[in-house]
């Protein structure tokens, strides 16, 4: 299987890109000589991550119809200090809410997700340390 992104200059540092299911824009900072009107590539790397594993622990969740009221994924990256910057650690927070948490099942969607079903972990595990954390907040 192959994915096809088309990314096209829009002038000074932004871009358009376009992949299967809508379109983004991507800008520097202005300290980077941009306008800071669209997202930054390495902060939408991270956003991959949550996405794809998100996706998977949501599908878990419905599979084995567990009752979560709110459902969050919190990312801290470091950075190296030389060049080319690449993050070589990075922390991944799961944070389910909700009054009746099956704090065993849930574990174990995002442990499935980490370990077996994200692609993109599995991607960011060949660069970074990666730290995974699971906080259950009781309402």
């Amino acid at each position: 299987m192959t994915n096809h992104v088309t990314t096209k200059w829009l002038g000074d540092m932004a871009f358009e890109s376009t992949n299967p299911a809508g379109t983004l824009k991507i800008d520097a900072s202005p300290e980077d000589g941009g306008k800071g009107e669209g997202l930054r590539p390495k902060a939408l790397m991270l956003s991959a991550v949550a996405g794809c594993s998100g996706l998977d622990v949501a599908s878990l969740i419905k599979k084995m119809k567990l009752d979560v009221d709110d459902f969050v994924i919190e990312i801290d990256a470091e950075l190296t200090e030389e060049h080319p910057k690449y993050y070589h650690e990075v922390t991944v927070e799961y944070h389910f809410h909700g009054a009746d948490l099956d704090e065993k099942k849930l574990q174990r969607a995002v442990d499935l997700s980490v370990e077996k079903y994200c692609g993109v972990m599995e991607m960011f595990r060949q660069f970074a340390k990666m730290n995974i954390k699971t906080f259950f907040h009781h309402s």
